[in-house]
C-alpha cells in the first residue's frame, strides 16, 4: 500500500513537472511552425496553457491530499511534509492566478487591441498591457516549475529522512 501510495504521489508530481518542462517546446513549436499567423498560434497555445493549468490543479489537490494523509499512512514523518506541503500550495495558487486572473485579463486586452495582437499598434495601451501580462505569464509558469522541482526534492528528502 505505501508503495502504491508514494508512486501517485510521484505520478502527480510527474504529469504536472512534465507538462510545465514540456510546454515551452509546444509553445516554440506552434508559434515556428505557424510563423505568419501568430494569433492562430496564440489561440492554440492560449488553449494548451488552460489544459495545462487543469492538469497542474488536479495533480497538485492529488499530490497535496497524499502528503496530507502520508504521515497518518506511516510514509513520512509528519514535520517532513510540511515544506512540500507549502510549495505545493504556492503551486496551485500561482496556477489559479494564472488561469483566473492573468488568461482573462490578457483575452480582455487581445479583444480591447482589436482581436489580434499582432496586428495592433504596439503604443496601443491594450497592447502594451497585454505583453506586460504575457511577460508576467511567463515568470508564472518559470516560478512553478522551480517551486515542483524543490518540491521533488524535499519529498526524496523526506523518503530518505523516513528510512
Amino acid at each position: 500500500m505505501k508503495t502504491l501510495l508514494r508512486t501517485l504521489l510521484y505520478l502527480a508530481l510527474i504529469v504536472w513537472l512534465g507538462a510545465e518542462i514540456f510546454f515551452p517546446v509546444v509553445a516554440a513549436i506552434t508559434f515556428t511552425t505557424l510563423q505568419p499567423d501568430t494569433h492562430t498560434a496564440g489561440t492554440i497555445v492560449g488553449q494548451l496553457l488552460r489544459i495545462l493549468h487543469g492538469m497542474g490543479l488536479v495533480s497538485g489537490m492529488v499530490a497535496l491530499a497524499l502528503l496530507a494523509l502520508a504521515p497518518a499512512w506511516g510514509i513520512y514523518r509528519p514535520r517532513n511534509v510540511l515544506a512540500p506541503m507549502g510549495l505545493i500550495v504556492l503551486m496551485i495558487g500561482f496556477t489559479v492566478y494564472s488561469q483566473f486572473a492573468i488568461i482573462p485579463a490578457m483575452e480582455r486586452d487581445r479583444i480591447a487591441a482589436g482581436g489580434a495582437i499582432n496586428t495592433a499598434d504596439a503604443a496601443n495601451p491594450g497592447t502594451v498591457h497585454f505583453n506586460k501580462l504575457h511577460n508576467r505569464s511567463e515568470h508564472v509558469e518559470e516560478a512553478i516549475l522551480l517551486l515542483g522541482l524543490a518540491t521533488v526534492v524535499l519529498v526524496a528528502r523526506a523518503e530518505s529522512a523516513h528510512v
